[in-house]
């Protein structure tokens, strides 16, 4: 028998264009990083489904994210309140920001410094992302990362 990590896994992801909003660069670079790494390896076990690889649609309808999963013998729709994420994404927007201006004139101590508080945020995101997936959608912690960074790219239209 498969291992549920093997089983358990998303093999395409898709952000609804609509939602998507124009992105600088490093914006763009990002999510594409997070869509390549998400896809090479993720942990994503939908409550009640036997097994994927599952597909995932995200996007943003009326200020909350959508998350369309399918996979063998599954298709549901989930949908998240983003409020509880709001102040999270603001400050990892800020940090961000801050963190691409520094690569560019800061020193490594600097730089460091922002890509810790930068990862900090993440985590605590990717926490919470996880919680309000409880009882729907079981991630690993790096799962939720990646998964966060795309919300992030969602939210940034608004």
């Amino acid at each position: 028998m498969a291992s549920p990590r093997k089983t358990h896994h998303l093999h395409s992801v898709q952000l609804d264009e609509e939602s998507l909003a124009a992105a600088s660069r490093d914006q763009e670079q990002e999510r594409q990083i997070a869509i390549f790494d998400l896809l090479e390896e993720n942990y994503f076990a939908p409550e009640g489904a036997e097994g994927g690889p599952y597909a995932l649609q995200m996007g943003l309808v009326d200020n909350r994210l959508v998350l369309d999963v399918s996979g063998p013998e599954y298709e549901r729709r989930h949908i998240l309140s983003l409020s509880p994420f709001r102040s999270l994404i603001r400050d990892y927007f800020m940090i961000c920001e801050s963190y691409f201006q520094a690569i560019r004139n800061a020193t490594p101590a600097q730089i460091e410094a922002l890509d810790m508080g930068r990862r900090g945020l993440h985590n605590e995101a990717s926490e919470l992302l996880r919680t309000r997936l409880k009882g729907k959608i079981d991630t690993d912690l790096d799962t939720a990362r990646r998964l966060f960074t795309l919300i992030c790219a969602l939210y940034r239209r608004g």
